[in-house]
């Protein structure tokens, strides 16, 4: 019975999510803006909030059925031709048109060139795509673009831009944001198998994922807002190429999914994964950059907020893209994420 109520407040968050995510990216612009000292603090909590977060998010699948997800090398060598070969393409289809600056140009190449592995999930769900194989194909991703990354940036900026950018930022992100997360997870997991005190532990902990989304837009738009400065005009200019990749990324993902015959939920998956990008897992590494491209973290977290608002409509235009009454053959993994 104690239970009723907070399991309520849970369900009414759930419901409202986006709206909530929308509410927060606004409180972090003016808290960003009244309050910019607080600018720098703020970043240090990125990583601590971004853990927490992929943290619960790997809890709500257990282990076995994660690396059963794993052996569906149809959706996952889907979601790898859409993000490593067809999002380039449409990168360098752009690229020629992108503000000549070149820290601007960087920006847009990190974060484009890099899926997202933690609120795809989310969105991806809302809409009625397979969370478990995504979440299942996630380590995958962020290997393969800690690997593929300064191979792009190669082909897009020459060697120039590449040598400044160093791995040891991007190595720290996958430990601390997929590697430690997914292990406690795990532990928890096994925990909650055997003790009723750890099944309560977890049930907790599984509720706090709208307020730890929240807590982490607020975080990032704060601590970015204040970096704007003069640079509000460049910034702005990369904002119509966000929107346009979001657009061609919906009928791309699709087509993908199509090609590789995946079921209803599968293609929603890969739609969502090759539209959303990593913004918040890359931003650490845009951080890390010397102070002349300071700007390109702010033009990573740009695409973070202009994302936002365009899965707001994803998560109506995709089932409408892939609708569940359309033909879909039986020749990938069942799906399991209801």
């Amino acid at each position: 019975m104690g239970d009723g109520a907070p399991r309520g407040v849970v369900e009414r968050m759930e419901h409202h999510q986006v709206v909530i995510y929308l509410a927060a990216m606004a409180l972090g612009a003016l808290l960003g803006l009244a309050a910019p000292s607080f600018g720098p603090g703020l970043e240090h909590l990125i990583n601590p909030v971004l853990g927490a977060l992929l943290f619960v998010t790997f809890l709500q699948v257990p282990a076995a059925e994660l690396l059963r997800s794993l052996r569906d090398g149809r959706f996952l060598s889907a979601a790898l031709v859409v993000n490593f070969l067809v999002v380039p393409l449409v990168v360098a289809a752009m690229f020629t048109f992108l503000p000549a600056d070149r820290a601007v140009r960087l920006g847009v190449l990190l974060v484009l060139l890099c899926p997202c592995v933690d609120y795809v999930i989310v969105f991806s769900g809302l809409a009625g795509g397979s969370a478990r194989r995504l979440l299942a194909a996630t380590p995958l991703l962020l290997v393969a673009q800690m690997v593929l990354l300064p191979v792009f940036l190669y082909a897009f900026l020459g060697s120039g831009l590449t040598e400044i950018v160093e791995a040891g930022p991007f190595l720290e992100a996958f430990a601390f944001l997929i590697v430690i997360p997914l292990a406690l997870a795990w532990g928890l997991q096994a925990w909650a198998g055997r003790r009723e005190s750890g099944r309560k532990v977890s049930d907790g902990a599984t509720t706090t994922m709208v307020p730890l989304m929240a807590a982490t837009l607020l975080v990032v738009v704060a601590s970015q807002v204040p970096k704007l400065g003069g640079s509000l005009t460049d910034v702005a200019a990369v904002i119509p190429f966000y929107a346009a990749f979001l657009v061609v990324m919906a009928f791309a993902g699709k087509a993908v999914a199509r090609g590789f015959r995946l079921d209803v939920p599968g293609g929603r998956a890969v739609v969502f994964s090759g539209a959303t990008r990593n913004s918040l897992v890359v931003l650490p590494l845009a951080l890390s950059l010397p102070d002349p491209y300071a700007i390109a973290a702010v033009v990573v977290v740009t695409q973070t907020l202009v994302e936002v608002l365009g899965m707001v409509l994803y998560v109506r235009a995709v089932p409408r893209l892939l609708p569940a009454s359309s033909p879909a053959p039986r020749t990938s993994a069942p799906d399991r994420s209801a």
